[in-house]
């Protein structure tokens, strides 16, 4: 190890670590336990929310997953009132998917939810802690998106 270099990561900090991305997904999945929908709609309905208007290809992508799933979402999610399909007029041929009102109020209340979670524990830390938790994790992420560990934008919604 040179000079400049940062020291090697401890396995207490691994751990540390591994418990905060824990208990921040757990936080996420909780937030829709009493949502109207499931964690796999729930992510659609983030998808188009973070896109607006999109073909259920663009979504499928969004997702990482294949199209048929997005069909399959998207039945369910058409029947219950949460989204419209519609057509590409310039290509009749692709489906495309738009949030109602519906749909957009469930993405509303799993968000405020989720902030609220959240921020029972944040608002706890000191504002000086609380700063540097963020620019920690935004570095992080960062670090993260740099050496292919994760797409620097759009993440994946959970």
């Amino acid at each position: 190890m040179g000079p400049g270099r940062p020291a090697q990561t401890s396995v207490d900090e691994l751990v540390a670590f591994e418990a905060a991305t824990r208990d921040l997904v757990g936080l996420a999945l909780r937030s829709v336990e009493h949502a109207e929908v499931s964690l796999p709609q729930f992510r659609l309905l983030m998808v188009l929310h973070e896109l607006g208007r999109a073909s259920s290809t663009r979504c499928a992508q969004a997702l990482g997953v294949a199209g048929s799933s997005v069909t399959r979402l998207a039945d369910r999610l058409h029947a219950s009132g949460h989204l419209v399909r519609g057509a590409d007029p310039g290509h009749r041929s692709v489906v495309t998917l738009e949030l109602t009102d519906a749909g957009r109020r469930v993405v509303r209340q799993v968000t405020t939810q989720r902030r609220r979670s959240l921020s029972q524990a944040l608002d706890r830390l000191e504002p000086a802690e609380r700063a540097a938790c963020a620019a920690a994790l935004t570095k992080l992420h960062d670090l993260l998106a740099e050496t292919g560990a994760v797409e620097p934008h759009p993440h994946l919604p959970l």
